[in-house]
């Protein structure tokens, strides 16, 4: 039974907006990263794992149609989907000359059923022939793009090893919204050095560009990457289930209602998570989540409209 929610949910905006249940398929077509120097073999950002971050359950390798129909099936089995979006997510999936995007963009689409794409990707790999590129399926079907922020701090973002700074991130956003192109970031909740009131100013700056979406991520720990050797040594500290917990709703009141939430949390495959162990109970979350959000009486927007009214009220 869906749960009715006191936020804005991306699921709910896709059944309303195709008339049933639509489910992201996550699709590896074999990208690589710029991160990486140019491959896939190379590390990257320290917490990204060798098979690319996120890449749970994909069948890395196989031709893209395999992938989708194989998917399709076992979504329409657990969940009773009845269409699907297209989701490019390991590695860089703009990281490639336009021609070969283009191939890869229309076999998705070609498979029956499948009714959008959602591209992940990094700011510093978008290009303006990319961006063209993107605004064309923009034009003819249901597009996201989504891109790795994790946070506005540039001190955090040298320290995850990203390759970029917040204003390659904002010069891509503006860039996209210049092609009116529908963007999900990326944020990490977590990270080591970041205080409560540097998290929330992310949020603040989201809220002020008026992102179309967020994609909240828990700071979790693999095996068999750099940050896994730090944890290691101790020198990683992570948040208990009830502090990310509060950090989500701080997180969401203060986004735009119309926002919408792609996710509010996450885990790494099992075999290889290090910490935290109560990442995997991922149901628990979220009730946890809309538990602290009805005993606050709040909801997403709630912080937002409070800092709008008062900007009204003074003048």
């Amino acid at each position: 039974m869906e749960r009715k929610k006191a936020f804005n949910l991306y699921s709910t905006y896709l059944k309303k907006h195709f008339g049933g249940r639509v489910h992201k398929i996550s699709i590896d077509a074999g990208f690589g990263c710029p991160n990486r120097r140019g491959g896939r073999d190379a590390h990257g950002c320290i917490f990204c794992d060798p098979s690319g971050s996120g890449s749970v359950g994909i069948e890395h390798g196989e031709p893209i149609a395999i992938q989708v129909e194989r998917a399709k099936g076992l979504m329409r089995r657990k969940y009773r989907a009845r269409w699907f979006i297209a989701y490019f997510q390991p590695f860089s999936n703009t990281f490639a000359p336009v021609p070969r995007l283009r191939d890869c963009y229309d076999q998705a689409l070609a498979i029956e059923d499948v009714v959008g794409l959602a591209v992940g990707t990094r700011p510093d790999c978008v290009p303006e022939p990319v961006m063209d590129l993107l605004g064309e399926y923009h034009q003819k079907t249901d597009l996201w793009l989504e891109l790795g922020l994790q946070s506005i701090h540039d001190r955090s973002l040298d320290y995850l090893q990203r390759g970029h700074d917040y204003a390659c991130f904002l010069d891509a956003y503006q860039r996209a919204k210049q092609r009116d192109l529908r963007i999900c970031a990326h944020v990490i909740l977590g990270l080591p050095g970041e205080s409560h009131a540097d998290i929330l100013a992310t949020a603040d700056e989201l809220a002020r560009l008026k992102v179309d979406g967020v994609k909240l991520h828990l700071l979790h720990v693999l095996n068999g990457t750099p940050l896994g050797e730090l944890y290691k040594q101790g020198q990683v500290p992570m948040l208990e289930m009830g502090e990310y917990v509060e950090l989500v709703v701080d997180f969401i009141e203060r986004l735009p209602p119309e926002t919408l939430i792609h996710r509010l949390t996450g885990d790494g495959p099992r075999d290889i998570l290090l910490a935290p162990i109560w990442s995997m109970n991922k149901w628990e979350v979220l009730n946890a989540i809309d538990a602290e959000l009805e005993r606050r009486g709040s909801k997403q927007g709630e912080k937002y409209q409070e800092k709008q009214q008062n900007k009204t009220e003074g003048g």
